[in-house]
């Protein structure tokens, strides 16, 4: 079993899906380089690199909404992380002051299924 994980694809990052461990809610999305990683496996504590500012930045050391890691998965492609963590602090992740990330719906509506799909 392939044990390594790809940072190539992404030029030395790999996207980190974060995740509330005990409610599943999907909270946001970062980038790790191998240092990043090697750091909140470390310390217990989800770090990133920042791709506009070129460095390492450890969730919450300002806000004090921290994320303690509680499990890290990869997908079966070794190229996607997966954290589930417990949010430390007020509970915001988002840099805009909201619990997730994702709290902006797209608009688009559901195709319609064609006669023919109707009948089959």
């Amino acid at each position: 079993m392939n044990t390594q994980l790809d940072f190539d694809k992404l030029a030395g990052l790999l996207p980190a899906v974060v995740q509330n461990a005990s409610d599943g809610e999907v909270l946001m999305v970062g980038f790790m380089n191998q240092e990043a990683l090697d750091r909140t496996l470390a310390g217990g504590y989800v770090t990133f690199f920042s791709r506009t500012r070129q460095k390492l930045w450890t969730k919450g050391e300002s806000s004090g909404n921290r994320l303690r890691l509680i499990s890290a998965s990869t997908d079966c492609d070794r190229d996607t992380l997966l954290l589930r963590v417990e949010v430390e602090g007020a509970g915001l992740v988002c840099h805009r002051g909201t619990r997730s990330c994702f709290t902006e719906d797209l608009a688009w509506s559901a195709p319609q299924p064609s006669a023919a799909e109707e009948t089959a």
